[in-house]
């Protein structure tokens, strides 16, 4: 396969690396010296981080938003807009306190009602939030810097709830705002975040623009991670779009943008000649998924996902989609590997590439040659290669697979059809999570299992969701540790998610820019300036 020929690997890189000596990218110069040009790994299409959990439009919500709690470098979760907080012996009531001086863009004090809105906006879509309301009782206001939550029963995971750092994450907006129903997209963008957001020069397709917030008061610790002082020393921040790899790359080397959040793997090598650009590495990894829809045949019969767990192999696509080891490893944890939960338990026999079984488990099944139709997102490097992998492991053991290519933006719409293929809707993807948003039962979108209810693919198990409600009970590692497991026990059994391996995403920047605090998982704008 060509994935797994080194030669055709180099000589796909020399083809790209001779297009970087050709193209030369127009970038419009606005802004003054201290502004810095960043091209992200998607176009910000929307503007609502409840209403989307992509990557993109969370990390809008971090330059535009703040949040109570924050999970510094180190996964430790330290006070944000809190000043204080303080939990009752039965654990049922939490009262929290904002800092003084907070304010949104518009000059406004932000007060308690706006935070609670906020929470009851959030949890309306975040499976994190959904499982906090269900031991929610009320919230009560003390005055306007202080609430209380206030619980029907133990939740253990609350400060985690509060300071979930990715997928949807529970940023705080105007009560005006956050009474806007969920499902419908918000049309202020007011937030009490370190940027503020220049919607009259959003050009989607083109450039975001983001401007420093003057009146923002940091913390007065030094920031960590997503936690601490969000000390802002640049004027204007602007992403700009560049669909082409190698345009970015030239771009990056000729000094027209500052920053290019995640470089295709087989150019890293190419980059890394430069003197005049230095290469960042994250401190997390992030996971391939395969995702399933339980809806539509043939992905409705357990037996016919459990073929699908048999058949993929792993490295097959660490090695098409990264390349050089150095950025990835196999892994057979849900829960990713390195972590407190990190297990191989039920999954030690899968994920080999065992055509023979998978083969095996379709005879039993019945299955009938119901076309698999596979969804591939081109326009992301990181993506873009695995849906043909897949193909070929899948039709390996008897499968019958199309491949359906799509853009990024276009295939995000497609998953929330829940109708059959013929009619716009999808049987199978391969998607890539940070490991902060899948470290534990209730931060995993993909583990929801409440039928209709859950996450795009929507699996459907009572066994699963009352394993998630004991987690959240749960108090002590250990017993979160035997939880976990058998949660992972579980999805081995019913094939709510497949992992498919790790990898690290590696950011490049100009030596002229200081990046002082960087983030575990994400990019972030604060702590960094331009020399």
């Amino acid at each position: 396969m060509w994935f797994r020929n080194a030669s055709c690997r180099v000589l796909i890189a020399m083809l790209c690396f001779t297009q970087l000596l050709t193209e030369r990218p127009s970038v419009a110069q606005d802004g003054g010296g201290n502004t810095l040009r960043v091209v992200m790994h998607a176009d910000l299409r929307v503007l609502d981080p409840v209403l989307s959990s992509t990557y993109i439009v969370r990390d809008h919500g971090y330059m535009v938003y703040d949040t109570l709690f924050a999970m510094d470098e180190a996964m430790k979760i330290r006070p944000q807009m809190v000043e204080s907080w303080d939990t009752s012996a039965d654990t049922l009531v939490t009262t929290i306190r904002l800092r003084q001086g907070l304010a949104w863009h518009d000059g406004t004090p932000v007060t308690a009602q706006d935070c609670i809105a906020s929470l009851k906006r959030w949890s309306a879509r975040d499976p994190l939030g959904q499982r906090l309301a269900l031991s929610l009782q009320e919230y009560r206001v003390r005055d306007d810097r202080a609430f209380e939550i206030v619980l029907r029963e133990p939740f253990g995971a609350l400060l985690e709830a509060l300071a979930k750092p990715s997928g949807t994450v529970p940023f705080m907006m105007p009560r005006r705002v956050a009474e806007t129903d969920p499902f419908q997209q918000i049309s202020d963008f007011t937030g009490s975040g370190p940027f503020i957001f220049n919607k009259a020069e959003w050009r989607p397709g083109d450039k975001v623009v983001y401007v420093k917030n003057h009146d923002y008061k940091p913390r007065q610790e030094p920031a960590s991670g997503l936690a601490g002082g969000k000390v802002v020393s640049l004027d204007r921040v602007e992403w700009i779009s560049m669909p082409s790899q190698a345009t970015q790359v030239n771009a990056l080397l000729r000094g027209e943008i500052d920053m290019i959040e995640n470089v295709p793997h087989d150019l890293l090598s190419y980059i890394a000649q430069d003197n005049g650009v230095m290469l960042i590495e994250p401190g997390s990894s992030m996971q391939y998924i395969f995702r399933m829809n339980w809806l539509q045949p043939p992905f409705d019969n357990q037996k016919i996902r459990q073929a699908v767990f048999a058949a993929l192999r792993q490295q097959d696509y660490l090695e098409a989609a990264i390349g050089n080891p150095k950025y990835w490893h196999t892994c057979k944890a849900i829960f990713t590997c390195g972590t407190p939960l990190a297990s191989d338990a039920g999954n030690d026999s899968v994920l080999e590439g065992d055509s023979k079984r998978a083969a095996e488990l379709l005879r039993e099944a019945g299955y009938d040659g119901t076309p698999v139709v596979l969804l591939q997102p081109v326009d992301l490097d990181i993506l873009a290669r695995l849906a043909p992998i897949a193909k070929a492991q899948l039709e390996r053991a008897g499968f019958k697979v199309e491949v359906r290519a799509m853009d990024w933006q276009s295939l995000v719409s497609r998953i929330q059809n829940k109708g059959p293929p013929s009619n716009g809707g999808w049987n199978a993807y391969v998607t890539a999570l940070s490991q902060m948003d899948v470290l534990n039962p209730l931060a995993s979108a993909y583990l929801l299992a409440s039928c209709e209810k859950a996450h795009m693919g929507w699996p459907c198990s009572p066994a699963m969701e009352e394993l998630r409600d004991s987690y959240a009970r749960a108090t002590e590692i250990d017993e979160k540790r035997r939880i976990a497991e058998a949660i992972q026990l579980l999805n081995a059994s019913i094939v709510v998610e497949i992992p498919l391996g790790e990898f690290f995403p590696v950011a490049a920047v100009r030596s002229n820019v200081a990046r002082l605090f960087p983030s575990p998982a994400m990019p972030v704008f604060w702590g960094i300036e331009k020399k």
